[in-house]
């Protein structure tokens, strides 16, 4: 059990996973045997509050390290919500909110990916969660980034590495990603440019989801990528300035990928290989809305490798 802030909502529930609405209120999604616990938490970092959303199991019976999940930008920990239901089964997860993200405070101005990671580890530091053993870390598109930086700054404190959707572009698809954002939207009076992207987000989110996600969980989606407005673009300065082929090798940490059919397939595949302890699993009938249709999927074959 971790010391929490007194600022939390928790719920226990019987023979069912859990989603949590933004309400706290704890409902099942089914398909779970057993108790677990879903509550909502802040701890402190260097940039002020940090955000998260925890699981466990109920009875307190937690067989293997704390796992931490980074989320991809702009979104949030709600994008996890199923994951941390599933995987809260057998262990404690921390799914944290980046720094400008969610529900966690702004930083002072935009960092780079060592920065924010540092964010994570006061997060771990102050919650203890690898005073006893090392945490694993999962990430997904820019928190693969994080959470290489992680375990890179916290060797020891790291254990398993997973991730997924890993962003290693090319030098000029980056140059040319960063110079979109010098010309992203700007926040004016009219909204004008901010209210566009989010139309386009809208359209990506919603309208072109899997069928299979219900409107209204689109809908919050896409509030989580929405927030940020018109400083969404603040780590994707980290992100495509992140230089792949320096950091990767630096990992001594056994990493899975396990990816889906998406556009970032092969670009994953090219990174794990820069990893000396590094498999891939590919996922063929996944490309989008992974962790709303495929969390079991993403579950399954990370419990094959967090043991």
């Amino acid at each position: 059990m971790i010391a929490r802030r007194n600022f939390m909502v928790g719920s226990a529930f019987a023979i069912g996973s859990a989603a949590i609405n933004r309400d706290g209120l704890a409902h099942r999604i089914g398909g779970v045997d057993k108790e677990v616990i879903i509550e909502r938490g802040y701890t402190n970092c260097r940039y002020g509050q940090l955000h998260y959303l925890r699981g466990a199991p109920a009875d307190g019976a937690s067989k293997f390290p704390t796992l931490i999940l980074l989320h991809q930008n702009p979104s949030s920990s709600v994008e996890y919500e199923r994951l941390v239901a599933e995987m809260a089964k057998d262990r404690e997860v921390i799914a944290f909110d980046t720094p400008g993200s969610g529900m966690s405070d702004w930083p002072p101005e935009p960092l780079d990916m060592a920065g924010y990671a540092l964010a994570f580890a006061d997060g771990i530091e102050s919650l203890g969660l690898a005073a006893s053993r090392p945490v694993d870390v999962f990430g997904y598109h820019t928190g693969t980034f994080l959470a290489a930086e992680l375990a890179i700054a916290q060797p020891n404190s790291v254990g398993r590495l997973v991730m997924s959707g890993i962003p290693f572009r090319t030098v000029a698809e980056r140059k040319e990603r960063l110079e979109q954002i010098e010309t992203g939207p700007k926040l004016t009076e009219s909204g004008d440019e901010v209210l566009e992207m989010q139309r386009n987000m809208w359209a990506f989110v919603v309208a072109n989801r899997d069928p299979r996600v219900p409107l209204r969980r689109a809908a919050q989606m896409y509030m989580e990528k929405a927030k940020p407005m018109d400083r969404y673009w603040w780590p994707y300065t980290g992100v495509w300035t992140y230089e792949v082929k320096d950091r990767f090798p630096l990992l001594t940490q056994p990493l899975l990928v396990v990816q889906p059919h998406e556009k970032l397939l092969q670009g994953s595949k090219d990174a794990a290989a820069l990893v000396a302890d590094s498999r891939v699993v590919e996922l063929a009938d996944l490309d989008r809305d992974v962790f709303e249709v495929g969390y079991h999927l993403f579950a399954q074959e990370m419990r094959k490798w967090l043991v």
